[in-house]
């Protein structure tokens, strides 16, 4: 099979408008798709970042995971049974991204291995990392698993330079995304500050060192400082 009279790029192909795939830009806090929406389309995120979260019936929202440039979102649309969406995936800074139909990406991924193969490998690196996620949330401290995230924000361990800039989020959907409360995210935020793991400058900026508290587990004083104790 050929794209534009050569072998089929799949870069090129994820970079481009054409049958059943459509640029959309996006601003800050719209959304790609609500929970509930038809699943219809998947999205290959060009540049940006965005999150993905849930409702409950009761009301209450959780973030599942943070995107970045070269995710998929909105995968599901793909299995065999028609359905609708389980999360809502919204942008958290200006994102670029390639809408393609069901239809189209179904279509790609039968006729052209080595998408088929680039998009299978996404799947599993997106398996590995809930996988991680939730052994983090069973065995790992708040404060760990806070460095954790922040680290994945900042893109360290991917090809290339980290961006150590972190996307602006706040401290509500860091408690959400590790199961604490605002409060002790402050703490260990300040915490991390005063050790030089990060800094503030405009936006949060990561430094290499915070890795040591998620790979070594060296953490100064570890236990001589915990979060204040409020009585209600």
């Amino acid at each position: 099979m050929t794209y534009n009279g050569n072998t089929f790029d799949s870069a090129a192909f994820l970079a481009h408008a054409g049958l059943g795939r459509t640029i959309v830009e996006l601003k800050p806090e719209q959304t790609f798709f609500c929970q509930g929406d038809a699943a219809d389309s998947v999205f290959y995120l060009q540049k940006g970042r965005a999150r993905v979260t849930v409702v409950s019936q009761r009301g209450k929202e959780a973030t599942i995971t943070l995107l970045s440039a070269t995710d998929f979102v909105g995968e599901e649309s793909l299995a065999a049974i028609a359905g609708l969406r389980l999360a809502t995936a919204t942008a958290v800074n200006t994102c670029t991204a390639l809408k393609i139909t069901k239809q189209e990406m179904t279509r790609v991924m039968h006729e052209e291995p080595a998408f088929a193969d680039l998009f299978l490998k996404f799947l599993l690196a997106r398996s590995m990392r809930t996988q991680a996620d939730l052994v983090d949330q069973l065995f790992n401290s708040s404060e760990k698993r806070l460095a954790r995230i922040l680290l994945l924000m900042a893109e360290f361990g991917k090809p290339g330079e980290p961006e150590t800039s972190i996307p602006p989020i706040t401290q509500e959907t860091l408690a959400d995304m590790i199961g604490t409360t605002r409060s002790r995210v402050s703490f260990f935020m300040n915490r991390f500050r005063k050790l030089g793991f990060i800094s503030y400058n405009g936006r949060i900026q990561v430094h290499k060192s915070l890795l040591n508290v998620v790979l070594l587990d060296q953490f100064p004083g570890h236990n001589s400082q915990k979060p204040p104790v409020v009585l209600t």
